[in-house]
């Protein structure tokens, strides 16, 4: 170690007497080098100084490539989602009917055959009626005239009226009022109009594909274990057909009927188990969101507000939450207690409660808790 260190001073001293500069020189140097070093840091923090920035946003920042690449390949690819969305389900429903309701009705009880009729085709009217009206509907957007609305902020991206809860889409390139995120699935932003279309979507899609996956579950068995035998039967067969005599006959083959009848049963049980488990977690995710009366994007916003406000030994408090069970009725809007049947468990096109400009209490509201954001 002392060795490189000698030879590190030595190299050091060579240099400094090629360049044939004093003690002096060198010192004065030095401090310019020092000074020229310290101006430049200087003037780099004060051009990138920001008192919110932290690891988050120093990752934001490197991130922000991806993101735009990630934006623009979702704009223009959101139309092959929701063909791909369209197209796996409307092969799901045909299975259903080709292959497994004339099994149902040879085989089930009439009291089984009325619930799986009576329950099927609900949940795939409602799963219909929600993917389309959360695909057709606007999620609602502020108007652009500065004179409409008074006491809001200005969206720093499209210089228009940002009101509370709105936020700037990048993929949609405009504001959305109570934005919760960009579904690519729906090839449309969830927003303060659409946002009960989107979770119902998801809820009663998650449901029938549990439906299908218990209701299912004997027959994929079956199925299985017939693909089983074919693979085993289709490896004997060609074994005799190589050594065949007139004495030897090969083993009886499926029909192309039979296999994919088993195939059809196999792609609808392990397609609808995926689409339960994904999209099971994401239902739990929003619902546990609209429990605490918070969107996707707020979640983000509310953590760092309850984490800073906690530092200075204060409390945070959602102004747009009512409570775990009037938040789903503001969300679903629930009034009155016929609401649940026809508007919940019934296709139903009503409107959310307020324009998404402005957050008034709702009707349904039983009691108002204090909108303070910290006390």
């Amino acid at each position: 170690m002392r060795s490189w260190q000698r030879m590190f001073v030595a190299v050091m001293r060579l240099l400094l007497k090629c360049l044939r500069l004093g003690r002096r020189r060198r010192f004065k140097l030095l401090r310019q080098v020092e000074q020229l070093w310290h101006y430049g840091n200087l003037c780099l923090r004060s051009l990138l100084y920001n008192s919110f920035t932290n690891g988050d946003v120093v990752l934001d920042s490197l991130f922000e490539p991806i993101y735009w690449l990630v934006d623009h390949v979702t704009r223009w690819f959101g139309v092959v989602f929701v063909a791909l969305v369209i197209g796996l389900t409307s092969s799901i429903v045909a299975i259903v009917y080709i292959c497994l309701l004339p099994l149902i009705l040879q085989t089930y009880t009439p009291a089984w055959i009325c619930w799986h009729l009576a329950y099927g085709h609900w949940n795939l009217i409602m799963i219909a009626f929600h993917y389309y009206m959360a695909i057709t509907t606007s999620p609602g957007h502020p108007p652009q005239a500065k004179d409409e609305l008074s006491g809001v902020s200005i969206c720093r991206k499209c210089i228009a009226p940002k009101p509370a809860r709105t936020h700037h889409c990048s993929i949609c390139n405009r504001c959305v009022l109570k934005m919760d995120h960009h579904c690519p699935w729906l090839n449309n932003c969830v927003g303060h109009y659409n946002h009960r279309y989107f979770f119902s979507f998801c809820l009663f899609m998650t449901m029938g594909c549990i439906y299908c996956s218990v209701s299912g579950w004997e027959m994929f068995r079956d199925a299985y274990a017939a693909i089983e035998r074919m693979k085993l039967l289709e490896k004997e067969r060609l074994q005799v057909a190589a050594n065949q005599t007139y004495y030897q006959t090969p083993p009886p083959t499926f029909s192309f009927h039979q296999r994919a009848f088993h195939k059809s049963v196999v792609y609808l049980w392990v397609l609808c188990s995926s689409v339960a488990l994904a999209l099971g977690a994401l239902t739990l995710w929003h619902a546990a969101l609209i429990t605490r009366g918070e969107t996707s994007i707020e979640r983000h916003i509310n953590k760092k507000e309850r984490q800073r406000l906690q530092k200075k030994g204060k409390v945070f408090r959602n102004p747009y939450s009512y409570g775990g069970w009037d938040n789903w009725k503001v969300f679903l809007g629930v009034d009155m207690p016929r609401h649940w049947l026809t508007r919940v468990l019934l296709p139903s096109p009503h409107l959310p409660h307020g324009t998404g400009l402005s957050w008034d209490l709702p009707p349904c509201v039983t009691e108002q808790r204090t909108p303070l954001l910290a006390i």
